[in-house]
């Protein structure tokens, strides 16, 4: 690597957007993930794709690692320089280069925050229902990079779900577009497929092409109370096996919810001790009468799994009541303790039973766990306390109890994340997930794409 890095590129970008003071290093040496903290020695802010193509092309001659990154909201690490080098911030690419009303297409940059862009579309009466708790500062790009979900997967899919084509710089600076803005595209190799969920290590996306849905402008909330963890994790599946389906389905611990009470002060929603789990249960429609067929279906099925009194949000402001604080609990666990999350998923018929693995193995490690999630689609984000956990037992025996977790988790037919991505925190598991030869085909295509690992280096396979 060069010794001054800020001459490889002076040339690509003025020095108002090529920054290497303390102040801009130290922020884009920190993500949400943890306290872990890793400094770039450079930071590049380019506005146009041929601005990332110069960019790549010189730290691929000279052998410098870039790592993209757009809010920096994610809960892996993915984007934190590891080995230093380039910091890429695609921030300042933000435009929202057009809403198709014809065919229900939005292009946009990297930089768009991902509800700006809900609330661009809605005012077109068009939906993008990708829906990840930061939505309000994360960006569609990292949402690309970690194939993001949120509450409203269950119905509605994932990021990849809602991706037409891509605009991507490889590792050498050439530009390529992977698909084409049709709904149908059997022309060769997935190539949108693959680089959606790759975590800036195989491209860096420039331009995206996203389908958009016409908006379903009504809906109802409730919220379901429940003695038994084991029956609000049981009752999930049952409401689907009886015909409805629900645009969100939450699961939170009571703990979780007093959480982000505490953390926000808002205690407008009365929290019964006797209480041990909650549902948020989201339904939507085109009328106000799509609404209470499908909750009057739900209802038996609730009440069969000894629900609480239900609280029906009807209004407006009561949604925004109970939405506020599911979508704070993150960030009251992380200003609890000293923590880790674990994005695990399972079909969610087993949410009863991974419910009991994660709380049986906390007892064996004496760890203290509060859990919350997409309970609809099975995705539990478990929630690790260091709290009194001393230094030595938080390094050398956590890893072992989060081993043991993801073993059970893959036994189940799960997996190590369903929305968060690998990063650099789960890259030390991958091999409990995938076979010799899974992580063969991944690094041979890691090798193709990117021969001299310049992009976003340590991250999913550790050794690369």
């Amino acid at each position: 690597m060069p010794e001054s890095i800020y001459s490889v590129f002076s040339h690509i970008l003025p020095a108002d957007r090529l920054h290497e003071s303390d102040a801009v290093l130290d922020v884009h040496s920190v993500d949400e993930t943890e306290d872990l903290c890793f400094r770039p020695g450079l930071v590049a802010e380019p506005v146009s794709t041929e601005e990332v193509s110069e960019l790549l092309k010189c730290a691929h001659k000279h052998g410098i690692p870039v790592t993209a990154a757009g809010a920096r909201t994610g809960l892996s690490g993915g984007a934190l320089a590891v080995r230093g080098g380039l910091a890429l911030s695609l921030r300042r690419m933000d435009k929202i280069i057009q809403i198709d009303e014809v065919n229900h297409q939005a292009v946009v940059e990297p930089g768009v925050i991902t509800e700006v862009l809900q609330n661009a579309a809605a005012e077109k009466d068009l939906f993008y229902a990708v829906d990840p708790a930061s939505r309000g500062t994360c960006t569609i790009g990292g949402n690309l990079a970690e194939n993001s979900g949120g509450p409203r997967a269950v119905k509605y899919g994932v990021t990849k779900d809602w991706v037409l084509n891509l605009e991507v710089v490889l590792a050498d600076g050439s530009v390529i577009e992977t698909g084409a803005n049709t709904l149908k595209n059997s022309t060769g190799y997935n190539l949108t497929g693959l680089m959606v969920g790759s975590e800036g290590t195989l491209g860096v996306i420039t331009r995206a092409t996203l389908k958009l849905l016409p908006l379903p402008k009504f809906q109802a909330l409730m919220f379901v109370p429940f003695e038994s963890v084991d029956d609000a994790c049981r009752a999930v599946s049952a409401v689907f096996r009886a015909g409805v389906m629900p645009s969100a389905m939450e699961f939170m611990e009571s703990d979780a919810m007093r959480l982000a009470q505490t953390f926000t002060g808002n205690y407008d929603i009365e929290l019964d001790d006797k209480h041990s789990a909650y549902l948020l249960v989201e339904v939507d429609g085109f009328s106000a009468e799509d609404l209470m067929p499908q909750c009057e279906k739900m209802l038996p099925v609730l009440e069969s799994h000894n629900c609480g009194e239900i609280l029906f949000a009807n209004s407006s402001a009561e949604q925004e009541k109970l939405w506020f604080l599911r979508r704070r609990v993150g960030e009251a666990v992380k200003a609890e303790s000293v923590y880790k999350e674990e994005d695990t998923v399972v079909p969610r018929g087993l949410l009863p039973q991974l419910m009991k693995v994660v709380k049986r193995i906390g007892g064996e490690y004496e760890f203290r766990s509060i859990c919350y999630g997409h309970a609809g689609d099975g995705n539990l984000h478990i929630n690790i306390l260091k709290d009194s956990m001393s230094d030595e037992k938080w390094d050398e025996e956590l890893p072992k109890a989060i081993s043991e977790l993801f073993e059970k988790v893959v036994e189940m037919g799960g997996t190590l994340s369903g929305e968060h991505g690998i990063g650099l925190v789960q890259a030390p598991y991958m091999g409990i997930a995938c076979s010799p030869a899974q992580l063969g085909v991944m690094k041979s295509i890691k090798k193709a794409l990117d021969p001299t690992g310049i992009l976003n280096p340590g991250k999913i396979f550790p050794e690369i």
